[in-house]
């Protein structure tokens, strides 16, 4: 009761309430005692600490990023403020890679991007990594199956055995007992790509003893996007798991418009009784590692291998030949299409910002060249945009009720260790540009924060809010 409180830490006035089920907004005032919500409705003069004067803004539920990248980044610097500034208060992440489990092989991969930012690894599984984390946004992670298979057979292009398998098998039930939403896979990549679907449907039947979710990258978000799909909705059948589909996309200028047939194979899984849903991000572009450019056999082996294939001649010209180069994961793409928004090596920081295209144009080089000379120099660390998407497929895609909000990129803050970063704008803007202008927020925005509260795994194949919070009512976090 009201009466009773006492000097509340917190009294927000006057604001318009969105409680996330759906239900439109209603005028209240909101009290809080430490870490708490204790009462919400017409509050009056209780005496608080602070107050804030909502009026004229809304009060949201804290919003779900469905892929977040922000695992090692939040270690680095725990502010992630590009999240806590559009409302962001929980991400999920470890998307094919996570921080756990860790071994030599793979501290050895991560080592240049570890030393440039100081980070320590003193962790070697799920539960090491979770007590490590005390960034300012609540975490939960997959296990990636492609870290299972590097913690097992390392970084070739090789199929498991089965005592290696059962290997990977107790590492996923290992990492599920300390805590993982599932496993997840990212399938353009390797050396996750060399993982065959019966390999997935094991590792995901350990997830699903334990409740778990299988999240994916899928296989194709281009030309095989069906294919890829449908793959995953095996692996969900077969493994009887839910399943959750990572940044849901119709990717390279042929697919476009090929999101309704992705909405119609995924509701048609959903008739058949898998639990599919999907994130997407509210842009046209994308944004991933230059070194995707590669097919999977250069990458065969890890950064050096690569690296001594694409400063061999014959294997350098054999590499860009590759079908995969200009038509790869994410489609057909053009010189025009890729920007340079990330370099880990200082002395490279003159290209980020620019296109392909401006690059082979002012070293008159060819765009081939161009690619493939940045990645021997910034050792296959560049981070790129790829504009490859359709703004009408992105609008398609995100009015599903299946569809929740994935900004798939970490956490930075604009100063500090990350200052030099040139972020893709998802970083900072997806649930405002989820949401809308503020004109628009009375009508639309308690259906859009619903997307941003994702449904527990069983009702959407999503896994749900922190337990003890989630609302605007009292007894909330």
């Amino acid at each position: 009761m009201v009466a009773l409180l006492a000097v509340l830490d917190l009294l927000i006035v006057d604001a318009r309430v969105i409680d996330g089920t759906g239900a439109p907004w209603f005028r209240a005032d909101v009290g809080v005692q430490g870490d708490r919500i204790v009462q919400v409705g017409k509050l009056g003069d209780v005496p608080a600490t602070r107050r804030i004067d909502a009026r004229g803004r809304m009060l949201a539920p804290g919003f779900i990023d469905m892929l977040g990248q922000s695992e090692l980044y939040g270690l680095v610097d725990p502010r992630v403020e590009s999240k806590v500034r559009q409302g962001i208060t929980t991400e999920i992440t470890g998307e094919g890679e996570s921080a756990a489990p860790v071994t030599p092989a793979i501290l050895a991969e991560a080592r240049p991007w570890l030393d440039k930012y100081k980070l320590t690894v003193d962790w070697n599984d799920i539960a090491g990594f979770l007590r490590r984390w005390h960034a300012t946004i609540n975490l939960g992670t997959f296990v990636g199956a492609a870290s299972l298979r590097e913690a097992v057979l390392g970084y070739g292009e090789v199929q498991p055995i089965p005592e290696q398998l059962q290997q990977m098998e107790k590492l996923c039930a290992q990492a599920m007992e300390q805590g993982a939403f599932g496993v997840s896979s990212a399938l353009i990549y390797a050396p996750a790509s060399y993982a065959r679907t019966p390999e997935l449907i094991a590792l995901a039947k350990v997830a699903a003893r334990y409740g778990g979710v299988y999240a994916t990258h899928i296989r194709g978000e281009a030309d095989t996007l069906a294919q890829g799909l449908d793959e995953a909705i095996e692996i969900g059948r077969e493994a009887q798991i839910p399943v959750e589909i990572w940044h849901l996309k119709a990717a390279g200028r042929n697919n476009w418009g090929r999101m309704k047939e992705l909405v119609a194979r995924i509701e048609r899984a959903r008739a058949l009784g898998v639990d599919v849903s999907a994130n997407m991000y509210p842009y046209a572009a994308a944004g991933n590692g230059l070194a995707a450019q590669l097919p999977g056999w250069a990458l065969a082996g890890g950064t050096e291998a690569s690296l001594a294939r694409l400063r061999d001649p014959a294997q350098r010209a054999k590499i860009v030949k590759d079908p995969w180069f200009w038509h790869g994961g994410l489609g057909a793409e053009t010189p025009d299409g890729i920007l340079i928004a990330f370099v880990l090596d200082p002395k490279l920081q003159r290209y980020v910002g620019k296109r392909i295209s401006e690059i082979a144009a002012e070293e008159k080089k060819s765009p081939e060249e161009a690619i493939v000379d940045l990645l021997i120099a910034d050792r296959m660390q560049t981070g790129v945009v790829r504009f490859v998407m359709s703004e009408d497929d992105v609008q398609l895609g995100l009015r599903q009720p299946w569809i929740s909000l994935g900004t798939d990129n970490p956490g930075f803050s604009p100063d500090g260790p990350f200052a030099d970063v040139s972020l893709h704008p998802r970083g900072w803007g997806s649930a405002p540009r989820l949401l809308g202008p503020q004109d628009d927020l009375a009508a639309g925005a308690p259906d859009e924060i619903v997307r941003s509260r994702p449904r527990p795994a069983g009702d959407g194949g999503r896994p749900g809010p922190v337990r003890s919070g989630g609302r605007p009512r009292p007894g909330d976090l």
